[in-house]
């Protein structure tokens, strides 16, 4: 009986420990192959497994030179498949007895190359089951990491769990050093790679140690690389490049930075982004060295908060050499508009601010700003200034509510009617033209099409489709416009300028007698029955008499005192700037639609920047009017980027990017006449 007992208890248990031990025995002799060549294999096997039947060693070294000496290029080094970072610790083979005495060489070999993912997954398998003064990992025995590369079918690494300032799949911030500025390290093409953050799935092994897949290391800035685009010449303008005229270039940038008290009251918005990043103190150092990178001569901001203007933008813009203009929002928001411009290069003439909102009207009860300014470009000496035009620059932040499009087009024709009274010449022509900003309106939307287009048929229009953001067509009841959009008090004409050509009121104007406002009681108009009138016998039947001292007809009130008629058409609204936008909205290499910004994983166009030019005759494109550059010329652009390359990049903000939009980036060229001083 005890016989049996023991048979059925020793023999099983002798197989597991001849398993185990010659598992191990197998790893180590995979690790030794990546290191070492076959002489010295043999005879590290020789002193591991010297204890070992002899039967036993040439069995296992023909199975090793059978199955791995034939994979060993000329080298003698099994091959890199696919390497990826590990940590492994000196302290995880203690305990071992199967790995013995070569842990000095292990340490000192940069790289350990396991020939079969399998084999690491027995390795983990058997680590499990050791008995807990025999394990392979222990927490409290974790030392100063080494990293390893590892090369194998399925890449994975034993990391320490996760504390209070680490997140799975976010990338660290920092990696350059704790003392260096986050800004030089995400704009410094030499500097440290940040982790492309991906989720990885977990591979416990035991309580105190994770597996997981590695992530892959790609710096930031190569998968938001962005190409500066040259448009200066044209394919078709080859032969007239010579005879182009004279230039004064400039660019022109506009960024929307995201306010730090909009990321504090939307924290949903942003919960794929590592708390550290959305710190103003690591975004705004970003924000500054992308700025002072691209080095734009005019800068149009939007999002910009108040105390962050006034005690940190202006004063960093005013060493950079810009002149600043704020314009913060009305009611209680905290945010607003900037443009700055190059003191260097360009001299203000006027600034006009744009309050959008207006006391009993629905149409117009948000609290959005815009900022017009006309420039004059400062030339060389020798040149007079009046050798080049003025330059009118707008800037401007839209509301934001995708249901409420009869207020982007009210607060976009008010803007336009601003530019179209600083943009106009003494000639009724109009200066060139740049508009900026975030219009929260996508390319070919409604509103997008009466910038580009000029032109607009609004009435009986859902209001949601005008900026085109989201499709709430299954909705039953949804707001649509009607015609006129605005009432005729505002002072706006449907053509988006302002009633200037109206007489302005006398101080005295004539007060009219209760006499003469009666004679209109008896009016040929007053007094003629209206045909859908119920004829009701003696009450509406009966015409009145006319009093016999009354003059037969009404004398004709002539008042020169009163304001003409503001010309309505219905339900159309246009303007004639001519502008036409910078980004074409499509990469055609990358066969993908452009974006600007990307709230909840989503990408979108929602920020442009519009310029002036001519319109070609009779042309048209998918519906947008086709433009050919007049004075004022875009020489080039940096590209923008598609929502695939954002998500590799973990999406809006990210360590590189420190808002939720994109800036954008055109060079333009004014025409410099001929025309000199004296």
């Amino acid at each position: 009986m005890i016989g049996t007992v023991l048979c059925y208890v020793l023999l099983p248990a002798a197989r597991l420990l001849r398993a185990l031990r010659d598992a191990f025995f197998t790893c180590r002799k995979n690790v030794l192959l990546a290191k070492s060549t076959s002489t010295q294999i043999e005879s590290i096997f020789a002193a591991t497994r010297g204890n070992s039947v002899q039967e036993e060693q040439e069995a296992l070294l023909q199975q090793w030179l059978e199955e791995g000496a034939g994979n060993l290029p000329a080298s003698e080094s099994a091959p890199a498949v696919g390497k990826v970072s590990a940590t492994l610790t000196s302290d995880w083979l203690e305990g071992s007895e199967l790995l013995m005495s070569s842990l000095s060489d292990l340490n000192s070999a940069p790289e350990v190359t396991w020939c079969a993912g399998q084999q690491l997954t027995e390795l983990c398998a058997l680590a499990s089951s050791e008995p807990q003064d025999h394990a392979v990992t222990k927490l409290e025995k974790l030392p100063v990491e080494k990293t390893v590369a590892v090369v194998g079918s399925a890449p994975w690494a034993a990391v320490v769990p996760q504390t209070d300032h680490q997140m799975v799949g976010c990338a660290p911030i920092g990696v350059g050093g704790q003392h260096e500025d986050p800004a030089v390290l995400a704009w410094s093409l030499a500097g440290g790679a940040e982790m492309v953050p991906t989720e990885p799935p977990a591979w416990p092994v035991q309580d105190a140690v994770q597996f997981c897949p590695l992530l892959e290391e790609v710096p930031y800035h190569e998968i938001l690389w962005r190409d500066w685009e040259d448009l200066s010449v044209q394919p078709c303008e080859l032969e007239q490049a010579s005879k182009n005229p004279t230039l004064f270039e400039f660019r022109v940038m506009s960024y929307n930075i995201l306010a730090q008290d909009l990321v504090e009251q939307g924290h949903d918005l942003y919960i794929h982004c590592h708390p550290d990043i959305l710190n103003w103190d690591y975004r705004l150092p970003n924000i500054l060295q992308e700025i002072q990178h691209w080095d734009p001569d005019v800068l149009c901001l939007q999002e910009v908060q108040e105390n962050h203007y006034w005690e940190q933008l202006e004063p960093a813009f005013k060493k950079m050499g810009f002149a600043c203009f704020y314009k913060r929002r009305t009611g209680r928001k905290t945010d607003g508009c900037a443009v700055c411009f190059k003191d260097s290069r360009f001299q203000l003439i006027s600034v006009s601010p744009i309050e959008y909102f207006r006391p009993g009207l629905d149409v117009l009860n948000r609290d959005n700003v815009g900022l017009v300014l006309l420039l004059q470009p400062l030339l060389p000496e020798g040149l007079d200034l009046k050798a080049v035009s003025p330059l009118c620059v707008a800037n401007t932040h839209v509301l934001f509510n995708p249901r409420r499009g009869d207020i982007k087009l009210a607060q976009m024709a008010l803007l336009l009617a601003e530019i179209d009274k600083i943009a106009k010449t003494p000639e009724g022509s109009y200066y060139p033209v740049i508009l900026c900003g975030d219009l929260n309106s996508v390319p070919d939307s409604p509103l997008y099409k009466f910038i580009r287009n000029g032109q607009l048929s609004y009435h009986g229009m859902p209001a949601w489709k005008v900026s085109g953001q989201e499709d709430f067509s299954q909705q039953l009841h949804s707001r649509k416009l009607v015609a006129p959009l605005w009432p005729c008090s505002l002072g706006v004409t449907d053509n988006c300028q302002y009633v200037t050509r109206c007489q302005p009121k006398k101080q005295g104007r004539r007060k009219y007698s209760r006499d003469f406002l009666l004679q209109f009681h008896f009016c040929d108009i007053a007094c003629e029955r209206p045909p859908q009138l119920v004829l009701l016998e003696g009450v509406t039947d009966a015409k009145p008499d006319r009093p016999a001292y009354w003059p037969k007809h009404a004398a004709v009130v002539n008042d020169p005192d009163l304001q003409p008629l503001i010309p309505r058409s219905s339900g159309v609204i246009q303007h004639g700037l001519n502008l036409t936008s910078v980004y074409s909205h499509y990469l055609p290499q990358r066969g993908r639609s452009e974006v600007t910004t990307m709230p909840m994983g989503l990408g979108a166009t929602v920020d442009y920047i519009f310029y002036s030019a001519e319109p070609v005759e009779n042309g048209s494109r998918g519906g947008r009017r086709l433009y050919r550059d007049g004075v004022l010329k875009l020489l080039g652009r940096l590209s923008l980027l598609s929502e695939d390359v954002l998500l590799m990049a973990n999406g809006l903000p990210n360590p590189f990017c420190s808002s939720d939009h994109l800036c954008l980036l055109a060079s333009f060229g004014l025409e410099v006449s001929s025309l000199r001083e004296g």
